[in-house]
Order: C-alpha cells, then structure tokens, then sequence
C-alpha cells in the first residue's frame, strides 16, 4: 500500500487551470491515475476530446459542464462521468471550483484547434 501526502504531490498548470496529480504511471501506478482539478473563477475551459472514460467528483463550488451537446451545472457532491471520445468543456463563474478526477492511464486529449494534449498527470 502506498499512502501519499499532500506534499508528494506535483502541481501543473494549464488553460487556467491547476492539476494536482497524485497517481499517476510516472508515481508507480500501472492502471489507473488520480488528481485533484481546480479551476479559478471566471474560467471558460478548452472544449477538449478525451481519449479514455474520466469521472469527477465535485469537491467545492459549481461548474458548468458540457459534454458532447449535454449541458449541466454541477455542484458539490456531484459526480459526473465523461464517456470516452467525449468532447468536454468545464466553466466557471464567481466562485472556485474543486473536483477529485480520476481515469485510467494514458489519456491523451485533443482541442478544438487539434492540439494534442499527453497530459503529465495522466501518463
């Protein structure tokens, strides 16, 4: 068993957004990875297609999420499950928003615009 403190953890940063990743293939785990998300108010997210099944557990604030066409504001102690292929977008309004994400390693997303994303806390 491995147990990690708040101080293991590696924060990255990226599209206004803050990720920090506790499991991850690069931490030891073959299979699965896990990272708290925060986003600062006032964020309109990168609408982004994820490769893998994601899922969120909302810790604080509230968020307006699209996936694919479905469009929901979520709040804390929610879960929401992105399918993969998913296109995805999480905003913000006046408050910070927290989620627990977890999914499995490997996942890899690609913006709008085509950029393809490995991002470090998922691989």
């Amino acid at each position: 068993m491995t147990v990690y403190q708040p101080a293991d953890a590696t924060v990255f940063r990226m599209h206004g957004s803050s990720f920090t990743s506790y499991t991850s293939p690069t931490r030891g785990q073959t299979q699965l990875c896990a990272w708290r998300l925060d986003i600062e108010p006032g964020q309109i997210g990168t609408t982004h297609q994820v490769s893998h099944e994601e899922v969120l557990l909302v810790l604080a604030g509230s968020a307006t999420v699209v996936v694919d066409t479905d469009i929901r504001t979520v709040t804390t102690g929610e879960v929401i499950a992105f399918p993969a292929s998913a296109w995805v977008r999480i905003s913000t309004e006046d408050e910070p928003f927290a989620a627990w994400v977890t999914t499995t390693a490997g996942l890899t997303a690609i913006t709008v615009d085509g950029e393809r994303i490995q991002p470090p806390w998922a691989n």
